[in-house]
C-alpha cells in the first residue's frame, strides 16, 4: 500500500489446539534495546501459547539489554517451563549472526517453528499467533509479516525518504533474484523447522539486514513455498537505528553476490 495510515493494534489470533500447543520459538536479537525489552518480554510470553519460548540473543550490549535480558528470563523460567533463554554474543558480529545463534539454539532445544522479529517493538508481537495460524494453514516453508500487500502499512512516522528508500530496495531485490516477494527486506518471519534444516544455518554468508535477502533467496532454491501476510509495522519503541553504511553496502551487493554465484557457503 503506499497510502497508509497507522491502524489499532491486531489482537492476536485465539488458535485451536493443537495449533496453539505448536513448539515454538521466537528468536530477538538485541542491542542496546534496554528500553524495549521488558514490554517486548511481557508481550511475548503473554500471548495463549503454552509451548512458547524466547530467546534473546544480545550483542555484549553496553546499555545493559543482557543484564535485563537475565532478570526477565529468572521470572519467567521460575515455574521450570524454561519460556525464556538469554543468549551472551562476546563479538558484535551483525543481526544476521545474532540470528543465526538464536535459530541454533530453538532447533537444539526441539522447537518446531521459529519467529524472527526485531527487538525494537516495530513488528507487534501480537502479530505471532497469526504467523503460526498462517503457516500451519498452508504449505509454506516461510510466511512473513509483510508491510507491502494489501492490508499491510507502514508507521505515519515513516517520510517520504524512507518509505521510498524501503520500496526500492524490495524492487531491487527481486528485480535481481525474482522472487516474487512484495517485502523481501522484511524481518518479521516464521520458519518451519525442516526448512532451517534444509537451508542449512552455517552456510549463510549475509552478517547485516540482508541475511532477510539470503534467507528467502536459499528458501525458494530449495522449493519452498513463501506467502506473505499482512502487518503494520511501526516506528521503533525506544533508541535509535543500528544500520551502517556497512550494512546498507552489504545490503546492495548481497543480492547480485546470490545471483551471479560469488555468494558461496561458508
Amino acid at each position: 500500500m503506499d497510502d497508509v495510515t497507522e491502524t489499532d493494534a491486531a489482537a492476536p489470533w485465539a488458535l485451536p489446539s493443537p495449533w496453539r500447543d505448536a513448539r515454538v520459538a521466537v528468536v530477538v536479537p538485541t542491542y542496546n534495546e534496554a528500553g524495549n525489552i521488558g514490554d517486548l518480554t511481557a508481550r511475548v510470553l503473554a500471548l495463549d501459547l503454552p509451548n512458547l519460548r524466547l530467546v534473546i540473543a544480545d550483542d555484549d550490549s553496553p546499555d545493559g539489554t543482557g543484564l535485563l535480558a537475565d532478570d526477565l528470563a529468572k521470572h519467567a523460567n521460575e515455574d521450570g517451563r524454561d519460556r525464556m533463554v538469554v543468549l551472551h554474543r562476546t563479538v558484535k558480529e551483525g543481526i544476521g549472526r545474532a540470528h543465526i545463534a538464536g535459530m541454533k539454539e530453538a532447533l537444539g532445544r526441539g522447537d518446531e517453528y521459529v519467529v524472527q522479529m526485531d527487538g525494537d517493538l516495530s513488528h507487534r508481537p501480537e502479530y505471532i499467533p497469526h504467523l503460526l495460524g498462517t503457516i500451519l494453514a498452508t504449505r509454506a516453508g516461510l510466511v512473513i509479516g509483510s508491510r507491502y500487500v494489501v492490508g499491510g502499512s507502514l508507521s505515519t512516522q515513516w517520510g517520504r525518504h524512507r518509505r521510498l528508500l524501503s520500496r526500492f530496495a524490495g524492487r531491487y531485490v527481486n528485480a535481481i533474484l525474482n522472487l516474487s516477494v512484495r517485502d523481501p527486506t522484511g524481518g518479521f518471519k516464521i520458519w518451519r523447522r525442516e526448512v532451517l534444516e534444509g537451508i542449512g544455518l552455517d552456510a549463510i554468508r549475509s552478517d547485516g539486514y540482508s541475511f532477510q535477502v539470503e534467507m528467502n533467496y536459499r528458501c525458494k532454491q530449495l522449493g519452498h513455498a513463501i506467502v506473505e501476510l499482512p502487518i503494520h509495522f511501526e516506528e521503533r519503541a525506544a533508541g535509535s537505528s543500528k544500520i551502517s553504511f556497512a550494512v546498507q553496502l552489504e545490503s546492495m551487493l548481497t543480492p547480485l553476490a546470490l545471483r551471479f554465484g560469488r555468494a558461496g557457503r561458508r
